[in-house]
């Protein structure tokens, strides 16, 4: 069965820039606002937003990466992991922390990142922007900001792409071949 596309360049810049209006407004403004993408696809995504908030509010939001490996809870599973490169521009004590990633699913994932972050300060809040939604969950996490709410079976995967990465920008929703 072929990828079905269900986001395409444009719909992911219009949802993207969407998600931006939706975490100012909801903030107040961008006074002690700080986008943190998850590694890998959330941080470019973050920035995306991070360059939509400059052009509509005339004002730098800090940006910054985070990367949640040695915060898995499968950590130890076996598989191999890669290590990325954490960077977050300010100090994030009593700020509004907005994690950024691109498809929220069984919650694991966002409950690391929360443990990461609070190793760094103590955000006065954590608010969590995903590009997809696409239900699931096993821990009791919900995402304050959604792209698009993508309604998935188990069987399925949802593959997000960007540019920056991937070389195009689109999601699709893979079914998950036998013994994968």
């Amino acid at each position: 069965m072929p990828d079905r596309v269900i986001l395409n360049a444009d719909e992911m810049r219009r949802a993207l820039a969407r998600m931006a209006h939706e975490i100012v407004e909801q903030n107040g403004g961008v006074d002690a606002l700080v986008l943190v993408g998850l590694c890998t696809r959330g941080a470019p995504l973050a920035h995306r937003m991070q360059r939509a908030i400059a052009t509509f509010e005339r004002a730098e939001v800090p940006c910054g990466q985070l990367d949640i490996t040695l915060y898995r809870d499968d950590l130890f599973s076996g598989r191999p992991l890669e290590l990325h490169q954490t960077s977050l521009p300010i100090d994030i004590t009593a700020t509004n922390v907005v994690l950024v990633d691109d498809v929220l699913y069984t919650g694991r994932t966002i409950r690391a990142a929360l443990d990461a972050v609070m190793d760094f300060g103590r955000p006065r809040s954590i608010e969590v922007a995903v590009l997809v939604d696409r239900g699931h969950r096993e821990l009791p996490i919900r995402a304050d900001f959604v792209g698009k709410n993508v309604p998935t079976s188990s069987d399925e995967d949802v593959e997000v792409r960007v540019a920056e990465i991937d070389g195009r920008d689109e999601v699709v929703i893979r079914r998950r071949s036998e013994g994968s």
